[in-house]
């Protein structure tokens, strides 16, 4: 196909952001849609998003832009430039960074405000919107891992309120990304349809013409339509030229979920979009923070500047009362076992499992640890007696630390509650060997309701390495009590607590 104008302009000028958003109906369901991309503004722009609005009332493009490659072109593209500004009216427009700098990259805020506002400037001066209250970053960094200096500038800056990426909780499988909520803004997943930067001939399209036919004729892009029902994809201003795969593509898929379904599409501005995801997945609202070390891409977008050999290896999760203090000293004595720095609220203990803690982010959570001089024989370690009971704190703790090893003490409870163990004996061994019944029958004799599902809560505390450690035992001999822990910890080398605990011995430990 001949070349439209659109392939002419300086890819950078707008980053532009093609926006489907689509609401549907299936059988009394709601569904929702979105497409993104980058594209030009000129004659076709403004052809091709009618084309699309003829097949999904009201639908816009929603441009990006960053302004430091204005008139950066030569003279062709540089009349692309003043013609996407001259169209600016009719499309919706949202921010990216001034020079495409990846978020992850800036150190501080400050920095990354000043990129925003110069962007702010460039806009306000060529009659581009500034209140559509959705942003996107360059290769979805800092969005998710999360950076925080990349969401507070966006909130001052720009008041954002809802963004977008593919990248939480991983890429792969697509079926599995999810929304979250951070520092006030929502963000949305986003799916992938098969055209890349790089994909702008048909013949060179991956599997060629059948495969691409094969997505949308029913295969993998047509499902992810049918089967989320938010959906957000992101193609690129080289999909409009030449073979023009991009237009071809959705227009054509568009065609066939109207043909074979009762889908009824709708466009929704973003801010829209994310009050509709968060009414449709309210229990997704709260994330829940992986490893950024376990995923390649994840990594890739994770500042140099942060590791993490400073997340703990092991947790002292309690419960209370019963010695934790004193194991959190005796550990410290250890020169290979580091505990983490005191808090001015909590003392000894972070609590970031179990609280609001939890949604300052990983970031803040590795503020307390120190960045160990040799993390293969350094052992980070944390103590929270108040882990033990939140049924919170296995998933989260699992997502972020899937190797960390659980320490937990367990005493005799006549120590506690001399009445409770009249009438409640528990089997200490099923209790290591069968924690799930044990507990099924614990709130069974306390006629708690509703019952609690440790069946599918405990699966992430047996899936790595537990020791119960006897309470009794670590006040009358914590000698043999911390030579078990390092050897369950494998630390090295081991520490001589023998020589070391006969002063402490000498005062009452509690």
């Amino acid at each position: 196909m001949a070349p439209v104008l659109s392939e002419l302009v300086h890819w950078l000028v707008c980053l532009a952001n093609e926006c489907l958003k689509i609401w549907s109906r299936a059988g009394g369901q709601e569904a929702i849609f979105a497409t993104f991309g980058y594209m030009d503004c000129d004659n076709a722009l403004i052809s091709a998003q009618s084309r699309l609005g003829s097949l999904v009332p009201g639908f816009r493009f929603n441009l990006g832009f960053s302004g430091y490659f204005y008139h950066s072109g030569d003279d062709i593209e540089d009349i692309g430039d003043d013609a996407l500004l001259a169209n600016a009216h009719e499309f919706w427009w949202f921010p990216h960074m001034w020079a495409h700098t990846q978020p992850h990259t800036f150190t501080n805020e400050t920095s990354l405000r000043e990129q925003m506002i110069l962007n702010k400037r460039f806009a306000k001066e060529h009659g581009i919107p500034t209140d559509g209250g959705y942003a996107v970053a360059p290769h979805h960094s800092g969005v998710y891992p999360v950076h925080v200096p990349l969401y507070e500038a966006w909130r001052k800056v720009w008041g954002i309120k809802v963004t977008s990426t593919e990248e939480y909780p991983h890429l792969r499988p697509p079926r599995h990304r999810r929304g979250f909520i951070y520092k006030n803004i929502v963000v949305l997943p986003r799916q992938t349809c098969g055209l890349f930067t790089h994909t702008i001939f048909i013949d060179k399209y991956p599997g060629g013409r059948s495969r691409l036919e094969e997505s949308i004729h029913g295969g993998e892009l047509f499902q992810t339509f049918i089967n989320s029902r938010v959906n957000i994809f992101m193609t690129h201003l080289s999909n409009y030229g030449n073979d023009r795969l991009a237009l071809y593509t959705f227009e054509s898929v568009i065609k066939f979920v109207q043909c074979w379904t009762n889908l009824q599409l709708k466009t929704v501005p973003p801010m829209e979009l994310g009050r509709k995801y968060f009414d449709l997945y309210p229990e997704e609202a709260n994330p829940v923070w992986q490893n950024p070390c376990d995923d390649k891409r994840h990594l890739a977008i994770w500042s140099k500047y942060k590791t993490c050999d400073r997340l703990p290896r092991f947790l002292v999760i309690g419960p209370q009362k019963t010695g934790t203090t004193a194991l959190y000293a005796f550990l410290s004595m250890h020169p290979n076992i580091l505990s983490n720095f005191p808090s001015s609220k909590t003392f000894e203990e972070v609590q970031f499992f179990n609280g609001a803690n939890y949604y300052r982010g990983i970031d803040w959570y590795m503020e307390f640890f120190p960045t160990p001089s040799n993390s293969s024989l350094q052992y980070l370690f944390e103590k929270s007696a108040t882990y033990f009971d939140n049924e919170l704190v296995p998933k989260r703790a699992h997502a972020l630390l899937p190797r960390a090893k659980i320490v937990t003490i367990l005493i005799n409870p006549a120590r506690r509650a001399y009445s409770w163990y009249q009438l409640l004996i528990l089997d200490g061994d099923q209790l290591r060997t069968d924690p799930v019944s044990t507990m099924w029958k614990t709130q069974k004799f306390l006629k708690v309701k509703p019952h609690f599902d440790y069946d599918s809560h405990l699966r992430y505390i047996l899936e790595i390495h537990l020791l119960i450690l006897d309470g009794d035992q670590l006040r009358t001999d914590p000698v043999s009590t911390m030579w078990k822990t390092q050897k369950f910890l494998k630390v090295k080398p081991h520490f001589d607590y023998d020589s070391h605990l006969r002063y402490i011995l000498e005062i009452h430990v509690c």
